[in-house]
């Protein structure tokens, strides 16, 4: 269960909010304090994975005492409690990293929203913190196959192995699929370490001359090109299909393993919204080099899993 702390200068306000979280089951609150720089101690000592904090207090704004705590290696997640709407502070406290405000006077509907969006963002921040441990312990790791050795079973078994994380994302089919395909037996063959990811240009190129037939400059780049967009398609096509599957159940297994492995929070969060808006022109940036990335680095691990 996720713990809480609340720093609130207005006592009143401590309780309806401590009260909201309990009965709500959303978590237990360990920490109740009016404002003080002795408070910074105890949420170090004890370590709160949510903070909910007032933004004026007499003794220490909040965004001085949230700076002050990042200053000190706090990691926790930080909600801001404000009754006013001022622009400046609001853009100071998004700088000092927080994203989530709750207004005064208390709405025991606004409180219990932005805390189970909060819970929602740490429990994908823990998954990926744990994926990206796991995936470091592969970073001074090389393919053990080399190409011109490797047999047909050896690489059939490259392609199945990315071919189920695709059909797994619900890209298996799609026209980008087969360029992924040749690209991670590419990377593959070449033994690129983890930490030795080509650029997408010099990727591409390799997958655009793998059939080894000789091309003119002007059909290499037009080939290139045509890689790029279809596997930027594609790309997005697999965020557009995690944020589905995010937005129907979000504790579904493929949303929690593969929407925080392969896409930025952020971005997921950006496409629930824009689908469950009905927007059809998309905001979000999509980072093909991470998906690609990310891609090969799973293959890898499940090839030297077996």
């Amino acid at each position: 269960m996720i713990s809480f702390g609340i720093i609130d200068d207005d006592p009143v306000c401590r309780r309806m909010l401590e009260n909201i979280i309990e009965e709500n089951h959303l978590g237990t609150v360990i920490i109740n304090r009016s404002s003080g720089e002795d408070v910074i101690d105890d949420i170090l000592d004890t370590k709160p994975q949510v903070v909910l904090i007032d933004l004026l207090m007499p003794e220490i704004d909040g965004i001085t005492l949230i700076a002050k705590l990042n200053k000190q290696g706090y990691t926790g997640n930080f909600i801001m409690i404000s009754q006013i709407d001022n622009k400046t502070m609001v853009e100071e406290a998004y700088k000092n990293g927080i994203e989530f405000f709750i207004h005064k006077p208390i709405n025991r509907i606004e409180v219990t929203t932005v805390i189970e969006n909060v819970k929602a963002k740490y429990k994908l921040t823990r998954s990926l913190d744990e994926i990206r441990k796991s995936l470091s312990n592969l970073d001074m790791l090389t393919v053990s196959t080399p190409s011109l050795h490797q047999s047909g079973n050896e690489r059939h078994s490259v392609r199945r192995v990315a071919q189920h994380i695709l059909m797994d994302i619900g890209l298996l089919g799609e026209s980008g699929s087969n360029d992924m395909l040749n690209a991670i037996e590419l990377l593959v063959d070449n033994k690129y370490a983890v930490h030795e990811f080509p650029s997408l240009k010099e990727l591409y190129k390799m997958v655009a001359m793998k059939d080894n037939e000789e091309k003119s400059e002007t059909e290499l780049n037009r080939e290139i090109k045509a890689i790029e967009q279809r596997i930027r398609r594609a790309v997005l096509v697999a965020l557009t299909n995690m944020a589905s599957i995010g937005l129907t159940d979000y504790a579904h297994p493929k949303f929690e393993y593969y929407a925080p492995l392969f896409f930025d929070f952020n971005d997921v969060r950006t496409k629930m919204k824009e689908l469950e808006n009905e927007e059809t022109n998309s905001k979000v940036k999509i980072n093909v080099k991470k998906f690609l990335h990310v891609l090969y680095l799973e293959t890898l691990e499940k090839l030297h899993s077996k």
